[in-house]
């Protein structure tokens, strides 16, 4: 296990050692070797979208095991669950309305679960909530609104409907960024949260995959049903978006995993 350890540990290091740029490279040239990769192991790219909501149910299970069992919330953040039910609720009334279909229900089971977290951190275990921790300025909301104003899909649909679609598009792809805070501001973040945290990153990258392999096999062609203008760009960068917010963490839960902590320790200026 040391013998295995030791290129890692020394991989870490010299990734660590290198600057902003040079990481940022790394970054990009790793989620490209990445989607390369799961082009050629996965036949069909559809199946990459379904592993990712199957990733986020996982990541949830370990949240309700953390509440349930561990009988605290600390080191989660109530802005991010209010957030992620906001754009879940916006997106299963957009499923019902424009296409439903497997995933109509897949956000329904999702939505119910973030429901019954947020009533767990706001009754039941708000005595171990890090109010103080959690301080986040959600003002962002706004400019999602106006933004779905501006630039939505345009499609046959309803112009309300449309614009509803295109705001849970840009609330999810900053939906995390209170927890990110809140494990900035404790700079320890206990085996629970990090393993939710983690799943959360990994479900994101693969529903981004999805979207970018879609796109290349179809030559483009699924850009243009999306609709014209700047909306079928937009979706792909709010996907990159997600991946990138949540890529640094993954660095170092990763590193954590393999250095047999237990305790994942932020660094400064990390998340």
């Amino acid at each position: 296990m040391r013998a295995q350890r030791r290129p890692i540990h020394a991989v870490s290091m010299w990734v660590r050692r290198q600057p902003p740029k040079v990481k940022a490279f790394l970054a990009v040239v790793s989620g490209m070797a990445a989607l390369v990769l799961l082009r050629f192991i996965v036949h069909d790219h559809d199946n990459l979208f379904v592993a990712a909501e199957a990733v986020h149910s996982i990541g949830i299970s370990v949240l309700i095991y953390k509440l349930t069992k561990e009988k605290t919330c600390a080191g989660l953040s109530l802005k991010s669950q209010e957030l992620t039910a906001i754009f879940l609720a916006v997106r299963l009334y957009c499923s019902f309305v424009m296409e439903y279909d497997i995933h109509t229900l897949l956000d329904l089971a999702t939505l119910a679960t973030t429901l019954w977290v947020i009533y767990m951190i706001r009754f039941k275990l708000k005595s171990s909530y890090m109010e103080d921790k959690d301080n986040f300025a959600i003002y962002y909301v706004a400019p999602c609104a106006v933004l779905a104003l501006l630039i939505h899909p345009s499609t046959s649909h309803n112009l309300l409907n449309r614009i509803f679609w295109a705001f849970c598009v840009y609330l999810e792809a900053v939906s995390v960024l209170p927890q990110l805070r809140v494990m900035q501001n404790t700079k320890i973040v206990e085996p629970f949260t990090a393993h939710y945290v983690f799943a959360l990153g990994v479900a994101r990258f693969l529903s981004c995959a999805h979207w970018v392999l879609q796109v290349l096999d179809s030559r483009g062609h699924l850009l243009v049903a999306l609709g014209y203008g700047l909306w079928p760009s937009m979706v792909l960068i709010s996907e990159i978006v997600q991946t990138f917010i949540l890529a640094d963490f993954c660095y170092y839960y990763i590193k954590s995993v393999f250095g047999g902590q237990l305790v994942l320790r932020l660094p400064s200026g990390v998340v």
